[in-house]
């Protein structure tokens, strides 16, 4: 199975070994990351909770619009030198993970030592900490909105019979991530799947999602409460796991079915407000209720709300379950709503791109 990862096993032919060996690799992944986790919180049952709200995380993440077309811009320009870049969405994904993995382990330990060693700023540690988290996650959902408005005006243009223009849609959405804005331009480097690796550790600097930040809050909050650090490392390892699964079989798909309708114009305006408002959800609901439970412990406040939204803050894994039922129940209304209004029988004006 180590010829996956032989940056000279690129060839024009279809790479069905190749495939095999991939996904033999990526679901004995998954399966031993979740045996890890039951070991790991069988005495504490409310922390799958948490362990499933950290592999959706992954999950979610792999399908940002940065990933999408990171592997997507290095996937089309390898294929047109005559490869079969099967491996650029897992290589990218393990580039990314290894940030997420570094970041987590120095996070945790930091919760620890600061607990352990100056218990009495643990508190303020708690306040600055929870507000920070806040903060950055109200900022993501407000910087989505705004693109998420963008995409909307441009779906409406089309629908209406406008031209599209897919470059103009392709600089709105790279506003979505900093490093994504910056790194972009080394796509034209990359020459093998295998150079994904460095470029997805790059674009995990950047650490401008939801998904990410609630993955670290994830570690620093159970840190903070005693939780062992290898049994920590399991919510950054279901991380990658869900990640490198989708960013894998994105890329795998791109190859074997390239110029399918996915790429369609309406289908990929669709699939972008569809994936723009459901960060916007997350972030707005994880930070929302980190803030709300900030303000409630430090102004001491009490009644129904306050108390579910203390509830919520002390028992995350109850969240995980929230949102792993508000990516579903999103995914569901988008499709209902896309079939039943027969976006796919639009016909798009294609036009040429205004976009500097």
């Amino acid at each position: 199975m180590s010829s996956i990862f032989l940056p000279n096993s690129e060839s024009a032919s279809a790479p069905k070994g190749k495939i095999l060996g991939m996904y033999a690799f990526l679901i004995s992944l998954n399966i031993g990351v979740w045996i890890w986790a039951l070991v790991a919180f069988h005495a504490y049952p409310v922390l799958i909770g948490t362990a499933f709200l950290a592999y959706s995380f992954g999950l979610r993440h792999a399908v940002d619009a940065d990933h999408i077309a990171a592997i997507d811009n290095v996937t089309r320009k390898l294929m047109q030198q005559g490869q079969r870049p099967v491996g650029v969405g897992l290589f990218f994904s393990l580039g990314h993970s290894t940030i997420v993995f570094a970041l987590s382990i120095v996070i945790a330990l930091t919760s620890v030592a600061i607990k352990e060693r100056f218990s009495s700023f643990e508190a303020i540690g708690g306040v600055i900490g929870t507000s920070i988290s806040a903060f950055f996650l109200l900022a993501i959902a407000a910087a989505n909105t705004i693109i998420l408005v963008s995409v909307y005006r441009t779906f409406r243009i089309v629908k209406a019979g406008g031209a599209y223009e897919e470059m103009d849609l392709d600089l709105i959405l790279s506003k979505r991530g900093f490093f994504g804005r910056i790194f972009r331009h080394l796509f034209r480097l990359i020459e093998k799947s295998w150079q994904m690796y460095l470029l997805g550790f790059l674009f995990g600097l950047g650490f401008d999602t939801a998904t990410e930040v609630g993955l670290l809050g994830i570690s620093a909050t159970e840190a903070s409460k005693g939780l062992p650090i290898w049994s920590i490392m399991v919510f950054p390892a279901l991380f990658t796991a869900g990640m490198a699964l989708v960013d894998s079989t994105d890329s795998i798909l791109m190859v074997q079915a390239y110029g399918w309708a996915f790429v369609k114009p309406v289908r990929k305006l669709y699939y972008n407000m569809t994936i723009t408002f459901v960060s916007v959800v997350v972030a707005v609901l994880i930070g929302g209720i980190e803030a709300l439970g900030l303000i409630g412990d430090q102004f001491k406040l009490q009644g129904v709300l306050w108390d579910a939204v203390n509830a919520l803050n002390d028992n995350f894994g109850v969240l995980g379950f929230i949102i792993i039922g508000v990516f579903v129940v999103s995914w569901i209304i988008s499709i209902l709503i896309y079939r039943l209004n027969r976006y796919d029988e639009i016909e798009v004006n294609v036009g040429p791109s205004t976009a500097a």
